[in-house]
């Protein structure tokens, strides 16, 4: 196994999911902000963008642990 190419894919997946949580942080903020200011359907409405960028997040470090168990071997 090319544990370079490995380690860069790794390092890769790190950033995608850095960004992807980024983003849902920042719609979380959105939403409670929205929260605080009595508008809680409208955070509802904010917080569920949230999903698809907490499940992508979730599934990239499924593989960056995958990889890596992989490249121990």
């Amino acid at each position: 196994m090319d544990t370079t190419a490995i380690n860069e894919t790794i390092k890769i997946c790190f950033g995608e999911m850095h960004a992807k949580l980024s983003e849902a942080m920042q719609l979380a903020k959105a939403a409670e902000a929205c929260a605080q200011a009595g508008s809680l359907d409208q955070g509802v409405e904010i917080s569920m963008e949230m999903d698809q960028l907490l499940y992508d997040a979730g599934r990239l470090h499924d593989a960056i642990c995958l990889m890596n168990r992989i490249k121990e071997h």
